[in-house]
């Protein structure tokens, strides 16, 4: 089992850039392939963007590919989220998620991640 703590959200401009963390508890963190998500109010969780076990992979919305960039630190058990070039349309509560490398299903869906954060709310002021 694992827990997970984002931070970083906040207030920015247009244009500006935030960089989300989230941190993992467990020695296991590289069992797990973890994701972005977010979600608005009255809409469904949305898939931002993923990263598998070592980094080697990530893999984007295409909402946001070329802006956000994912990342994670094994060693620290902390995954990441820089988010340049926002945009109005990018507000939102932001969740990190875990699944383990096991599991099968889709990586896009949210219902195929086992562990949540409680979320960090990104707000982009136009």
């Amino acid at each position: 089992q694992v827990q997970l703590v984002e931070s970083g959200g906040g207030l920015v401009q247009a244009g500006g850039s935030l960089r989300l963390s989230c941190a993992a508890s467990g020695r296991t963190f590289s069992s797990y392939r973890m994701g972005w998500f977010r979600q608005v109010p009255g809409k469904e969780r949305e898939f931002v963007g993923g990263i598998n076990w070592s980094g080697g992979s990530t893999y984007y919305a295409d909402s946001v590919k070329g802006r956000f960039t994912i990342s994670r630190d094994n060693a620290k058990n902390t995954v990441a989220l820089q988010m340049n070039s926002l945009k109005p349309e990018d507000t939102a509560v932001y969740y990190c998620a875990a699944r383990p490398n096991s599991r099968g299903g889709s990586v896009y869906v949210s219902r195929e991640y086992d562990y949540w954060g409680q979320g960090t709310q990104v707000t982009v002021s136009s």
